[in-house]
């Protein structure tokens, strides 16, 4: 099938795009809170309904850090901490200006588990945000966990 100079891929379907384009926002946003950050991201943000995957050397360091912004924002609803690499420091979390009503913190023993509760909180739609600290995830694990968050 090819395009018309007319017809554009996203006219086809919004998921489309060619390879010579840049990433492009579509859908809502949180803001990232950093004006380099959000200059560089799609849509000047951190997608909503839709997984982000942040790679870091060493879990528990600074990824809190980066996402305080967006997720001091987040007025309703829980945000989730599922397989912190560490046990959440109260204080540590009101200081970054996050509310603590709005925090829980769920422990699994098992990685079959925790990636079962993941798909769970996010076909509920129950949370404002998932933060998931898991270093091996399969593919299709990774796909599930990204229809999850589209619905």
């Amino acid at each position: 099938m090819t395009l018309s100079a007319s017809q554009s891929p996203e006219m086809i379907h919004p998921s489309l795009w060619r390879a010579s384009q840049l990433a492009r926002g579509a859908g809502e946003y949180v803001a990232s809170g950093y004006a380099s950050l959000s200059a560089e991201l799609p849509g000047a943000g951190w997608p909503a309904g839709a997984l982000t995957e942040i790679l870091i050397r060493h879990q528990g360091t600074a990824e809190l850090s980066l996402l305080q912004p967006a997720l001091a924002s987040l007025k309703q609803g829980h945000i989730i901490l599922l397989q912190a690499p560490f046990q959440p420091q109260a204080q540590a979390l009101a200081e970054l200006g996050l509310e603590l009503s709005q925090l829980l913190w769920i422990r699994c023993h098992k990685h079959a588990d925790a990636l079962w509760t993941a798909e769970q909180i996010l076909r509920s739609g129950s949370c404002s945000a998932l933060l998931f600290w898991q270093s091996q995830v399969r593919t299709e694990s990774l796909r599930r966990l990204h229809l999850a968050a589209q619905n």
